[in-house]
């Protein structure tokens, strides 16, 4: 399997009933605009009036963007092109223009009241062009783009894409912790085949994200496993050059992928300060399970809990360690950890260290006490044998038997440490192995609306 976009279908968008309806007793001028039902669920006027994601730079590792279009004009930046062709700004496919005018988009028109809007509207695409040929040259192109991406100024990377060839170790696999060794969060789309989460977004660290439709139920095409957060993804509007309106509806895990990564854009651009976990531990604390009773994080559908927006950008959230919890424990964090942690996390070790010091002294102690005991067995064997071994007394008094016995136990406090028990978190992916740390493991997210 090669690369792919997470999209599944994809049509033209028309006037129906069953599209523009539900959301509003009579449809306004814009048909584009009203059916953009993730604006109504996440009431986007209420959250840009917190942040809108100004001065964060979004990567978008697809199919180029049209800087052209309508929607677009003005926020997409310069980029490169991985292919031949060397146009970032040429989209033939449609895919990644879609991308953009989900997370970036600002409408057109009087007052920008028509067309696609996007959840961050002021924040900026790179574009980054690659091919989708499914074979190697792909892949190398898109890992090569994750790096130019951190090179030039993207905090945030886009990848509502798939590809079975970004496994543990893989070029692929090393650019993206790059990106995160660099502070830029990477959000990838879970697949869109009903299986397992696929590579890229199966990788340590990067945030996994499944689909939900307009009644925010899972939907049932959305891979599932070590899914991150659930987003938007379901008959969702899109900027779309390639159509003759300029406009599709599409279903699939790219737009709830783009969907978080707009939500990752305001959240960098109201807390600047913040690492890349820390802006993640924010993603997936304020997340929920809404109406969705009896689930417990880390769900396989829904891992934390739907993307909050105007929830992760206001609640009352602990900064949490720098690494985020979704590297903490993994062997991707080792770069981040040695940057520097919180404090706690610091005591925390030098505790484990003192026990780990404190239980090799007790070793120590009782092998030393063992080791006395068996050269006084010995000392008492050859008096006994120098006396005739008649069992009788000798000036060092005792018999043989006084002498014997076990050796002595561990003294009481002491525990064994042996193998860690199965990760208490996610299955395992193809490919990884299953006894990776669970990544999850700060407490479950907040609640409620």
């Amino acid at each position: 399997m090669g690369v792919n976009r997470a999209r599944a279908t994809t049509g033209v968008i028309t006037l129906t009933a069953a599209l523009l309806l539900i959301l509003a007793p009579t449809a306004s001028a814009d048909q584009v605009r009203d059916a953009q039902w993730p604006l109504t669920v996440y009431d986007a006027e209420k959250v840009w009036k917190t942040s809108r994601g100004e001065g964060v730079t979004v990567a978008v590792i697809d199919s180029g963007v049209d800087a052209s279009h309508p929607d677009l004009t003005g926020q997409v930046l310069p980029g490169k092109d991985f292919t031949s062709a060397g146009e970032p700004h040429k989209d033939d496919d449609g895919h990644g223009t879609g991308m953009a005018s989900l997370i970036a988009g600002h409408g057109h028109g009087v007052n920008d009241s028509a067309g696609v809007v996007g959840l961050a509207p002021r924040a900026k695409i790179l574009p980054i062009r690659f091919g989708a040929g499914g074979d190697k040259l792909a892949t190398t192109e898109w890992a090569d783009g994750v790096r130019y991406a951190v090179d030039h100024g993207a905090t945030v990377i886009n990848l509502s894409l798939v590809d079975s060839s970004a496994y543990p170790g893989s070029k692929a696999a090393k650019a993206i912790k790059y990106a995160q060794d660099h502070d830029a969060v990477v959000v990838a789309g879970a697949g869109n085949d009903a299986g397992s989460v696929n590579y890229p977004a199966a990788l340590p660290g990067v945030v996994a994200v499944s689909a939900v439709d307009q009644g925010l139920n899972f939907w049932s095409k959305s891979n599932t496993g070590a899914v991150t957060v659930a987003a938007p993804g379901v008959e969702t509007p899109q900027a779309d050059p390639t159509s003759p309106s300029g406009y599709v509806v599409a279903d699939g895990t790219s737009g709830s992928t783009a969907y978080v990564s707009a939500i990752v854009a305001l959240l960098r651009s109201k807390y600047p300060d913040l690492t890349a976990g820390q802006i993640v531990n924010r993603l997936v604390k304020s997340a929920s399970f809404l109406q969705h009773e009896g689930k417990k994080a880390p769900d396989r559908e829904m891992g934390y809990g739907i993307a909050r927006p105007g929830t992760a950008l206001t609640m009352d959230i602990p900064k949490g360690p720098k690494q985020g919890p979704l590297l903490k424990g993994s062997s991707s964090a080792s770069t981040n950890s040695a940057a520097g942690t919180d404090d706690s996390d610091s005591d925390t070790q030098a505790k484990k260290k003192k026990k780990k010091s404190s239980s090799g002294n007790i070793l120590l102690i009782g092998g030393i006490a063992a080791a006395v005991v068996i050269v006084g067995i010995l000392v008492a064997a050859l008096r006994s044998r120098r006396n005739g071994g008649s069992g009788g007394s000798s000036s060092g008094g005792g018999t043989p038997s006084q002498g014997m016995g076990y050796p002595p136990q561990p003294p009481a406090g002491y525990q064994q440490y042996g193998r860690p028990g199965p990760n208490q978190g996610y299955p395992a992916s193809p490919g990884q192995s299953s006894q990776q740390p669970n990544p999850y493991s700060q407490q479950p997210p907040y609640q409620g609306q």
